[in-house]
């Protein structure tokens, strides 16, 4: 390594012999010195930090790229005053939505999250009040989505406290530790959280507990609430080092939450306990008035076996198929049970998933909403053609997607029709979502076959309509996977 040094004069060096001569200290001239070392060391070491920098001679070579042809002016001025979006939607893909199916699950009425991330409750509540309007020949009916999140944020209060006194022997820089601070509570989730709260907690109509403002819009309530959360973690991190006994730091966790079921009551209101129902019939007359609680109303008008009546399926190919995984911290109750899903072919998924539509059942479908037409309501791959715009490709497949944190499994909603082709093929698709009446095709989403195979992740079925050798695979001891895996962050 080469060191370039101050160039001195002669007179400098005369001035250094000069002072060696007659005893006089050199420190001025020993400092220029050691600054001319130091200095050339750190020009050395800047050289060797330019090494895959951009130099110059790279630098003007990538500017060639951009000739600033009539083409290029054009597209830099339109995309100067438009969305790229908007100027990317493919004109070749813009005829009228075929809203036609040759197998639908009808129901009544479309539900809207608001500005919430509870698309994985809406779904859960709706595959099961369809099945009670058809059972009942009810008008409508809805479940109180703000009575089942009260209960849902309580839970992971609780999963979160008590997963920070098993961990507190952990250092703070530990994975899970981390994990567990940075999502202390959210309002996500999964079909295990519908599983888990109905269960224990059951069901309650939209009247006997309806929305509210923070129900509609979560996130400030569930900041503040996740705020708390982690002081109250530090907090018994800090009674664990000091060795307090199991019972005080249950008293301690039972205290916290009082704190944070306070906030839900004034954010939420208070979850009731009883409650009168007026069932009417199809043309809204009524028929009776039922006093139910929450566990009879789930008895009657929901399914008390969601917790053994369900199994989820997943098209992950970045993962084996035909295996058991399971993902750590997937449940929203300490006292629930990690999700298990069985990853499969997407043929395989279609087939099951046509077999449930065909006997007249809904299914929970969680899937990334990517290349989405929100004006028409409709998911394609040739939606948009950003390449062209942008003069490049977008090349990536699915499983290239997922290992690069492309693509995930970011929203739920109800999969309720397939139109099949003279081969019995599926041709397209059709979801209820939970985005209100007016979003989407009549607050639904239509998706091409192709499509389903780029962005369908989970799937979760009743198990008579799974195959007995897919049954047989949830024996097996599952692969158990890290709560941060990017595969499993909560649908919103």
């Amino acid at each position: 390594m080469a060191l370039f040094l101050p160039q001195y004069t002669n007179k400098d060096f005369k001035s250094y012999n000069s002072q060696i001569q007659s005893n006089k200290p050199v420190i001025v001239m020993k400092k220029q010195l050691l600054s001319a070392i130091l200095l050339g060391a750190a020009l050395a070491l800047q050289a060797q930090d330019n090494k895959g920098g951009i130099s110059a001679e790279m630098l003007e070579q990538i500017q060639q790229s951009y000739q600033n042809t009539a083409s290029d002016k054009a597209i830099r001025n339109a995309i100067g005053a438009n969305s790229i979006k908007s100027l990317a939607l493919n004109q070749e893909n813009q005829g009228e939505v075929n809203a036609d199916f040759s197998i639908i699950v009808e129901s009544k009425g479309i539900t809207d999250q608001q500005s919430s991330g509870r698309c994985w409750l809406f779904t859960g509540l709706n595959i099961m009040r369809a099945k009670a309007i058809a059972r009942y020949d009810l008008p409508g009916l809805e479940f109180s989505q703000a009575y089942s999140f009260f209960w849902d944020q309580l839970e992971k209060a609780n999963l979160f406290l008590q997963g920070i006194i098993d961990t507190a022997d952990k250092p703070m820089t530990d994975q899970t530790v981390e994990w567990l601070f940075k999502h202390p509570l959210s309002d996500g989730g999964t079909f295990t959280g519908v599983a888990d709260i109905v269960t224990k907690y059951g069901l309650v109509p939209k009247e006997a507990m309806p929305e509210t403002y923070s129900s509609d819009h979560t996130s400030q309530m569930s900041s503040l609430i996740g705020l708390k959360l982690k002081e109250y973690g530090l907090t018994l991190r800090e009674k664990v080092a000091a060795n307090a006994k199991e019972s005080e730091l249950e008293s301690m966790k039972t205290e916290m939450l009082g704190t944070v079921y306070r906030m839900l009551v004034l954010n939420l209101g208070m979850p009731p306990t009883s409650f009168d129902y007026v069932r009417k019939d199809a043309q809204g007359k009524r028929v009776e008035v039922e006093h139910h609680t929450p566990q009879s109303f789930l008895e009657k008008y929901g399914d008390s076996q969601l917790l053994t009546n369900y199994v989820m399926v997943m098209n992950d190919p970045t993962r084996e198929y035909y295996k058991c995984y399971e993902i750590a911290y997937d449940r929203h109750r300490y006292d629930g049970k990690n999700w298990r899903y069985v990853n499969l072919p997407v043929e395989d998924i279609k087939q099951m998933a046509i077999a449930s539509l065909k006997d007249g059942t809904r299914m929970y479908f969680s899937s990334d909403v990517a290349q989405l037409d929100s004006k028409r309501g409709l998911l394609d791959v040739d939606n948009y053609d950003y390449g062209s715009l942008l003069g490049t490709t977008f090349g990536m497949n699915k499983k290239q997607r997922i290992q690069t944190f492309a693509s995930l499994s970011a929203h739920a909603m109800t999969l309720m029709a397939v139109d099949l082709d003279a081969d019995g093929r599926p041709v397209k698709w059709m979801v209820e979502n939970s985005w209100g009446p007016s979003a989407g095709y009549k607050g639904h989403l239509i998706m091409t076959d192709r499509w389903f195979d780029e962005y369908m992740f989970r799937l979760v079925l009743e198990t008579k309509y799974v195959p007995a050798k897919v049954l047989k695979i949830f024996e097996q001891e599952p692969v158990l996977l890290p709560a941060w895996d990017p595969m499993f962050a909560e649908e919103q």
